[in-house]
């Protein structure tokens, strides 16, 4: 679906659009620099940068172009508090994990979401996962999330670098409780996955069922997957189940957890038992 000067395009699919044609010059980007020994960090932070710009400077052109009036945050721009009383902000990340993408490695994404002050609500949430061949967009016909697995653990996605300090605690409480429910007899188990949306690509894909973060992280990180979950029918929230709201100053956000609705309540229990015991 090209980008014309004629386009008719709705919010959603500009959304998806211009996050794909990022995707797509970062794996070019990417591959333009051959093969990056794994020990050459200096050749890896320059790809990381580069990245970082070309994708930010796609983004920013396209929407600038395309929704003139609507007003930016992103991560690699300038931040202005003007947005503070637009009525429309997109927030987007050019490029999540990016550790990951000078690691050559697929678990790295980008994120374009829209926050609409009326209604206080995400939309147009596109996260495309370029080296993975995978876009996840509010576009999507879903039909809610599967049953919960009954031959493996269930599967909680948290940061490799920074998870919750009380989690390895919260899951032995949440399997305990899963297992006196009849759930599940066969456990909780933690796995680490790079940027945000890739996380949250992992429960979608129905190979993990919650991802939490208690740590801190940007609006920009979070947004358009928050949206994209939430359209596929999980749960997505603070951690202590408030309701999440975006485009404040700073656009800091304070944690997060994104659960199948079967255990969202039992892991959000868990996870405060955990951290206050």
């Amino acid at each position: 679906m090209p980008i014309d000067a004629e386009s008719t395009l709705t919010d959603a699919e500009l959304s998806q659009v211009i996050a794909r044609e990022a995707g797509a010059m970062l794996l070019a980007l990417r591959e333009s620099y051959g093969v990056v020994d794994p020990g050459d960090r200096e050749q890896a932070d320059r790809l990381r940068k580069q990245g970082d710009l070309v994708a930010h400077e796609f983004l920013a052109a396209a929407l600038a172009e395309h929704r003139p009036h609507d007003a930016l945050l992103s991560e690699e721009g300038k931040d202005d508090d003007r947005r503070l009383t637009a009525d429309r902000v997109w927030i987007v990340d050019p490029l999540d994990g990016t550790w990951e993408y000078g690691q050559f490695r697929e678990d790295f994404a980008v994120h374009v979401a829209l926050w609409v002050a009326a209604s206080q609500v995400l939309a147009a949430c596109s996260v495309d996962l370029p080296a993975q061949g995978i876009t996840r967009s509010v576009l999507d016909e879903v039909s809610g999330p599967g049953a919960l697995p009954v031959d493996r653990p269930i599967r909680v996605v948290a940061s490799r670098s920074r998870p919750p300090k009380s989690l390895q605690a919260a899951i032995e409480i949440l399997s305990d409780r899963l297992a006196q429910a009849g759930v599940t007899d066969q456990g909780v188990e933690i796995v680490d996955v790079g940027s945000v949306g890739a996380k949250v690509n992992v429960i979608l894909s129905g190979r993990a069922e919650a991802y939490v973060h208690d740590t801190g992280f940007y609006e920009w990180d979070v947004a358009a997957p928050f949206g994209v979950a939430r359209h596929y029918g999980y749960e997505a929230s603070h951690v202590d189940g408030r309701p999440m709201t975006f485009n404040h100053m700073p656009p800091y956000v304070t944690d997060l957890v994104v659960s199948h609705p079967l255990i969202a309540a039992a892991l959000r229990e868990s996870l405060a038992q955990a951290a206050h015991s």
